[in-house]
C-alpha cells in the first residue's frame, strides 16, 4: 500500500472562519503529496469552534484526492493526527477554496493513524467525510454518497455541501451561491461602483457558476454572481446566446459580454483574475512550518522469489490483526463470527514458527469459548499483545516485507502477503484436511475460500476490492468441490485479478503484474495447445502445493524470538535479523511497547544457536509437549504461574479446613464428656 511519507506541521492557534472539507481511509495515495503531522489537536473543550467546512478523505488501495492546506478536526483528546496528505498550492483544481473549504488526506494505512480513524469509525477506504463550519462539539462528520468518485463529481459536492449550509453558519469567506433572479441584474445596469460585477448565465445543472464564484474568492475589486436561464426575454436583452455565457458590468458603468476560446470554468476564471485592479487579497491563513525532508533509507532485501519467506506472512498477520481490525471497535453478531471462523482456519493451517502458531491457537480458543455475543477489538489486542504474559506465544509488531517489499513504500506490502497467506491456507488444507478436524470445517473442500471470501468482504479496506472477490466468489466458487479445486480456485482468481490490474497506477514496475508461476519459476506449468499459451493445470497444482509447502518457508529475515520458550511476547534484540540487513527505521514507542519483554533467560546466552533450533529443540522436549497440551487451557487467559499459585492457595485452603474440622471434632468431644459426668 501506498503510504505517505510524513513531514511536521504546527498546529494553528487561531480559530478557523472557512468551511472545512476534508477526504478519510488508507494507504495508496496516488498524488505527489506531502503529509502533514500535528503535534496537537484541539478538543471539544478548548477549541470553540472553527469557521470552515471540511471535507476528509480516508483513503487507501485507489487514488483519492488531496488538497493544499491542513485540515483541522474537532476530536477527543488523542495521539497526533499524523499523515494529512496536502498539495502545495493547489487542492486539485480548487486551489482558491481554501478560504471557504478545505481538503486533506489522511492515510489510515499507517499504523500511527489507526486510532484516530478508528475515532472516526471509517472501516473502508477510500471514506469522505465532510465536516460543518463553526463546528463546536466532536462529530464524526458526514459521509459523501455520490454516484462516483472522480474528481469532477466530488467537487461539485463539496459545492452543493456548501450551498446547502444555512445561513447563519455559513463560513465568512465563502459568497452567496444560491443564483440571482434577472431583476437584480437589470437594476445593476449602466451603474456605477467600486468594483467588477460578473454575471455568469447557465442552466439549471451547471456548476460553472458556482465554481468561478469560489475560484474568485481570494481576488478583491469584483463580485460574481449566476443566473439560471429561465427568463428568456432578458437573455435576449442582454445578447446571451449561448449558455455558459458571462457578463461584465464595470466599475463605470459600461457592460457587455466577456468573449473567451471556450465557454469553460478555467477560462472565464482566468480572464475575470486577469482584468485591471482585479488583484489577491492578503489572506492570513495558517501556514506549514517548513517540512521535514524524507530521509528514511530504505533497505533492500534480496530475496529468491521461488521461496516463501516467514517475514511476509507474519508482517501480514500483524498487519491484519494489530492495524485492519483496529478500525471496528468492537466486534458482535456476522462480524464475530467471520473473525472466530477466519481465526479458526488460519489457526489450525498456518505452517509457520511454533510461537506464532500458538498465539493463534490461544486467540482461536480464547473466540471459540468466549460466552459474549460482542467483545472490543482492544480485547482481542491485549491477546495479541500477550499483556497476561503466557509463555511462549510471539508475534512481530511491525512489518518486514520481503518477497512482498515493492520499489517503493507504497507499492506491494500488505495486499500481497494477504494473497501469500490464503494461497497457503489453501494449500496446507488440501494437504493436511486432518488440521480441521473438531472445527466443524472438516470435508467441506470450500472452507477454506469461504472463510478468506468473509474477511475480505467485512473487514478488508479496500471496500471496492471486497466487492470485486465477492462478485469472483458468487460467480464460480460453487463450482469448487474438492480442496485441490479450491487450490486451483483462487490461483485462477488471482491471476483474473492481476490481468484486470496491469498497467494500473497501483502496479510495480519492477514487478509487473503478469500471469503466475512464469515460465522460468515453472516451466512445465505453460504449454502450447494449438499455437496458443495455455495451462497445464496438473503441473500447476503441484507447483503450488511445492511453494507454498511448509518445507518451502525460508525465515531470513524473520524477527529474532529470542528463547521463544520463555518468552510471553516480542524477544529482545534482533540480533539475528541485524547481522543480514541494515538498520531500518526505528519504531515508535507504541509500537516498542506493544508486546511485554520476555521473561527468562537473556537471549543473548544463546546467540550461537540459530532461533528456529532452539524452537525445535524446546517442542521436542519434555518441557515444550507440556506447554504444548496445555496450551487449550492456557489460552482460557492463564499463565503457568497463574496455575502454580492456583495450586498453592487450593492446597492451603484446604489444610486450613482440615485443621479447622479436626479442632472443633475434638473441642466438640471434650465437652460431651464434661457434661456426661453428673454433679456430686
Amino acid at each position: 500500500m501506498a503510504l505517505a511519507r510524513s513531514g511536521q506541521a504546527v498546529w494553528p492557534g487561531n480559530r478557523w472562519q472557512e468551511a472545512r472539507a476534508l477526504p478519510v481511509r488508507g494507504g495508496r495515495l496516488r498524488a505527489a503529496s506531502l503529509a502533514a503531522r500535528y503535534p496537537t489537536l484541539p478538543t471539544a473543550a478548548t477549541e470553540p469552534g472553527w469557521g470552515q467546512c471540511e471535507l476528509m478523505a480516508m483513503s487507501a488501495e485507489t487514488q483519492t484526492l488531496v488538497s493544499s492546506r491542513e485540515a483541522a478536526l474537532p476530536t477527543p483528546a488523542l495521539p497526533t493526527l499524523s499523515a494529512l496528505v496536502v498539495r502545495p498550492g493547489a487542492a486539485q483544481g480548487t486551489p482558491d477554496w481554501a478560504a471557504a473549504i478545505r481538503v486533506a488526506a489522511l492515510d489510515c494505512a499507517e499504523e500511527k493513524n489507526q486510532e484516530v480513524c478508528r475515532t472516526y469509525d471509517i472501516h473502508f477506504y477510500p471514506t469522505f467525510r465532510y465536516f460543518k463550519a463553526f463546528t463546536k462539539e466532536f462529530t464524526t462528520g458526514e459521509n459523501y454518497r455520490g454516484p462516483d468518485r472522480e474528481l469532477r463529481t466530488v467537487r461539485w459536492a463539496m459545492i452543493d455541501f456548501l450551498q446547502n449550509h444555512t445561513e447563519g453558519h455559513r463560513p465568512p469567506a465563502c459568497p452567496a451561491l444560491d443564483p440571482s433572479t434577472p431583476k437584480d441584474v437589470l437594476a445593476l445596469l449602466g451603474r456605477r461602483g467600486s468594483h467588477y460585477v460578473a454575471v455568469l448565465f447557465e442552466g439549471n445543472s451547471s456548476y460553472v457558476g458556482r465554481e468561478v464564484i469560489l475560484d474568485l474568492i481570494p481576488y478583491e475589486n469584483i463580485v460574481v454572481r449566476r443566473v439560471l436561464d429561465g427568463d428568456k426575454a432578458v437573455l435576449e436583452q442582454l445578447g446571451v446566446a449561448s449558455l455558459p455565457s458571462c457578463y461584465l458590468l464595470h466599475p463605470n458603468g459600461s457592460h457587455g459580454l466577456v468573449h473567451v476560446a471556450k465557454p469553460l470554468r478555467s477560462f472565464f476564471s482566468s480572464y475575470l483574475k486577469s482584468l485591471p485592479d482585479v488583484r489577491k487579497k492578503s489572506v492570513s491563513l495558517p501556514e506549514k512550518s517548513n517540512k521535514e525532508e524524507n530521509t528514511e533509507i530504505v533497505v533492500w532485501r534480496e530475496f529468491d522469489r521461488a521461496k516463501l519467506y516467514t517475514a511476509d506472512l507474519e508482517s501480514g498477520l500483524h498487519y491484519l490483526l494489530r492495524v485492519e481490525l483496529a478500525a471496528h471497535r468492537s466486534l458482535a453478531g456476522a462480524e464475530l463470527k467471520t473473525l472466530r471462523d477466519f481465526v479458526t482456519v488460519v489457526a489450525k493451517l498456518f505452517p509457520g514458527r511454533p510461537p506464532v502458531r500458538k498465539l493463534l491457537g490461544t486467540l482461536q480458543e480464547w473466540l471459540a469459548t468466549l460466552p459474549l455475543d460482542r467483545i472490543p477489538y482492544n480485547a482481542v489486542l491485549d491477546l495479541v499483545n500477550n499483556k497476561m504474559r503466557i509463555s511462549g506465544i510471539f508475534l512481530t509488531n511491525h512489518v518486514r516485507w520481503v518477497g512482498c517489499q515493492g520499489s517503493r513504500p507504497e507499492l506491494r506490502g500488505y495486499p500481497c502477503s494477504l494473497w501469500k497467506l490464503f494461497h497457503t491456507l489453501t494449500v496446507q488444507a488440501s494437504s493436511h484436511p486432518e488440521a480441521l478436524a473438531g472445527t466443524g470445517f472438516e470435508g467441506d473442500p470450500q472452507a477454506v475460500l469461504q472463510a478468506v471470501r468473509r474477511y475480505v468482504r467485512t473487514f478488508f479496506g479496500c471496500e471496492e476490492c471486497g466487492q470485486h472477490f465477492e462478485e469472483m466468489a458468487v460467480e464460480s466458487l460453487d463450482t469448487v468441490k474438492t480442496a485441490d479445486q479450491a487450490v486451483l480456485w483462487l490461483w485462477r482468481r488471482h491471476n483474473a485479478v492481476n490481468s484486470r490490474l496491469a498497467g494500473q497506477l497501483s502496479e510495480d514496475p519492477k514487478f509487473p503484474k503478469v500471469p503466475w508461476p512464469t515460465p522460468d519459476l515453472c516451466p512445465a506449468c505453460h504449454e502450447e495447445v494449438k499455437g496458443l499459451d495455455s495451462w497445464h493445470e496438473g503441473q500447476v497444482l503441484a507447483f503450488l502445493k511445492q511453494h507454498y509447502s511448509s518445507s518451502n518457508l525460508e525465515d531470513m529475515y524473520s524477527a529474532d524470538l529470542g528463547d521463544a520458550g520463555d518468552t510471553g511476547a516480542l524477544g529482545q534484540g534482533l540480533v539475528g535479523d541485524r547481522a543480514l540487513t541494515a538498520p531500518e527505521r526505528p519504531q515508535g514507542p507504541q509500537q516498542a511497547a506493544s508486546l511485554r519483554p520476555p521473561l527468562g533467560p537473556s537471549p543473548r546466552t544463546r546467540l550461537s544457536e540459530s532461533p528456529q533450533h532452539r524452537l525445535d529443540r524446546r517442542a521436542q522436549s519434555p518441557r515444550g509437549r507440556q506447554e504444548a497440551e496445555a496450551a487449550p487451557f492456557l489460552g482460557l487467559g492463564f499463565s503457568s504461574l497463574d496455575m502454580s499459585l492456583c495450586v498453592v492457595l487450593y492446597v492451603a485452603s484446604s489444610l486450613f479446613l482440615m485443621l479447622m474440622y479436626f479442632f472443633f471434632r475434638v473441642r466438640s468431644k471434650r465437652w460431651k464428656v464434661r457434661l456426661y459426668h453428673p454433679a456430686v
